[in-house]
């Protein structure tokens, strides 16, 4: 089969098209057909290698990517008989994992990680969803807002951060969100109560609308510190690249990383769920065939997309 990887770090141009072997799916796998797969920041960190760390004792080549949409078209014994053969899904990808990553024509994925893609959509919209939303929903999650709260979301025009958004709002949530001028529709269209402007000072103006802080803050842009004085005493805040803190006035920090979700299969389903009801936008910026990874790759490096890239595998 033919896969995008690579055999040593480095940029966009170290991308190659590879010939690999054809993979078999094991005991509680599912081999997918790969039609779309979507191009993020975490692709871009093993690229560089930023990820090697998590994949000691591993050699190249190294394939890239976490969101695939595509068909069944193998079953590995003992996989969920909830899935079958010929089956639209979308998957979270273990890519640090021995089989790799998206970025290939077949991908074997354990079984709890696949689900039956958004009816409706077309591959490569369905496989913009899974990482960013599933990053959002635990976001939100581990800030544990009580509805009719108010939260704060940085970073509200890129992919994770306009999920933040939706999902808020369908938890009921009210949403303070920050836009340049010209995102300030598209942020309004996700929901968001409150639009401010991004950038340096967005904690003044956040506390501008609610005095006493907001109860908690997905940090979708990697404002770290700037972000700290909208939240409230004893508020949390969700940190999207590893960030700990410290953070005073006892505000908790909390790192989320989306492999703590990739096995939830009943939070997968969900997210696709709400994406065919319309609670979730999927957003492509363009989709390219698979051999222009690296034209991908440096369009995302680029920054101003609003919404993913998609690499066509079909």
């Amino acid at each position: 089969m033919k896969a995008i990887g690579i055999h040593e770090f480095g940029g966009p141009d170290v991308l190659r098209v590879l010939e690999l072997p054809e993979p078999q799916a094991g005991p509680g796998e599912v081999r997918i057909r790969v039609h779309a797969a979507a191009v993020s920041p975490t692709d871009v960190l093993l690229r560089t290698g930023g990820h090697a760390v998590r994949m000691p004792g591993r050699r190249p080549p190294f394939v890239p990517g976490m969101d695939a949409a595509g068909v069944i078209d193998q079953l590995g014994p003992g996989a969920d008989d909830r899935l079958a053969l010929g089956q639209r899904v979308v998957a979270l990808v273990p890519f640090t994992g021995p089989h790799g990553g998206a970025y290939a024509e077949q991908v074997v994925v354990p079984a709890p990680s696949v689900v039956p893609a958004p009816e409706g959509a077309g591959f490569p919209e369905a496989s913009t969803l899974l990482m960013n939303a599933m990053t959002a929903r635990l976001a939100l999650d581990v800030l544990s807002v009580p509805r009719h709260g108010t939260v704060a979301v940085s970073g509200a025009a890129g992919a994770v951060g306009g999920y933040a958004v939706e999902l808020a709002k369908a938890d009921g949530l009210t949403v303070i969100a920050d836009a340049a001028e010209r995102d300030g529709e598209l942020v309004r269209g996700f929901g968001a109560d409150h639009v401010v402007e991004r950038g340096a000072g967005i904690a003044g103006r956040i506390r501008a609308l609610v005095p006493e802080g907001v109860a908690g803050a997905v940090d979708g842009s990697v404002q770290t510190s700037e972000i700290v004085p909208a939240i409230a005493d004893g508020g949390a805040l969700a940190e999207l690249r590893g960030w700990a803190g410290p953070a005073e006035r006892d505000i908790r920090v909390y790192p989320v990383m989306v492999p703590d979700r990739i096995d939830d299969t009943a939070g997968l389903d969900a997210l696709c769920r709400q994406a065919e009801k319309g609670v979730l936008t999927l957003r492509v910026a363009e989709v390219l065939p698979a051999a222009e990874a690296a034209r991908a790759h440096r369009l995302l490096e680029a920054g101003g997309l609003r919404g993913r890239v998609v690499l066509d595998f079909s």
